[in-house]
């Protein structure tokens, strides 16, 4: 059995060594990423008591081993592509990102139902949740990255 472990770096890798709890479910990696704005129509208290909420909510993810630490993401913003830099805000964007962090999770659908807890939901909010992939990328496998016109026909 290949054991999924955490360089020192960060960086994930598989291991031969079998795991110590390969009895237990394994566990993989998802992003989570927070979309959007605040609803108008709540009030700042309400918005902090949700944002309370949510802190307390995590740490103890964190500490039952559901979840790992993310950030909060400032507002300058550059856009880098084979065109060149463009400095943000892009007020054409209509998608605000305003943080991520990362659940472990038996599956995806266990990860969508962990996002589906958080507090701030009932705020404006809301979670993209997509699983890591451990893999290096190839031009030859269908990827997110993939053009449409080069995916397989279902």
């Amino acid at each position: 059995m290949n054991a999924i472990s955490v360089c020192q770096n960060g960086y994930p890798y598989r291991s031969r060594i079998p795991s110590p709890m390969a009895n237990e479910q394994a566990l993989s990696e998802y992003l989570v990423i927070s979309r959007g704005r605040w609803d108008e129509r709540k009030s700042s208290q309400e918005i902090q008591a949700a944002i309370d909420a949510f802190y307390a909510w995590h740490e103890r993810l964190v500490v039952e081993g559901k979840a790992k630490p993310g950030q909060r993401l400032a507002q300058p913003t550059m856009m880098v592509s084979q065109h060149g830099v463009i400095d943000g805000p892009f007020a054409e964007s209509k998608e605000v990102i305003g943080g991520y962090w990362f659940f472990l999770a038996g599956s995806l659908a266990e990860a969508a139902a962990l996002a589906a807890q958080n507090p701030c939901l009932a705020c404006g909010l809301s979670y993209e949740v997509r699983p890591i992939e451990l893999e290096r990328c190839s031009a030859f496998d269908e990827t997110s990255e993939t053009p449409q016109s080069k995916r397989a026909r279902a």
